[in-house]
């Protein structure tokens, strides 16, 4: 899995947020904006993340995950 795929995943769920995905070889950050985000916690806000790349996690794919997760009034 690369950063484009993670990146089209991402943003098929949250199609409202900027979405930037860098890093390689399993290990990944995600930079993200949005409404999505507004109203949540932390963990809450990571949550939405593991919910869309859940699967992939457990299958290996994706070893290592990183956050920057902010709604639009945060930045």
């Amino acid at each position: 899995m690369d950063r484009d795929e993670i990146a089209r995943l991402l943003r098929a769920d949250l199609p409202d947020c900027e979405i930037d995905v860098s890093g390689g070889d399993g290990k990944f950050m995600i930079a993200a904006v949005g409404p999505d985000f507004a109203g949540l916690n932390a963990v809450k806000r990571q949550q939405k993340i593991y919910a869309i790349l859940g699967g992939h996690i457990a299958s290996g794919a994706i070893h290592a995950v990183s956050m920057n997760l902010k709604s639009p009034d945060e930045i």
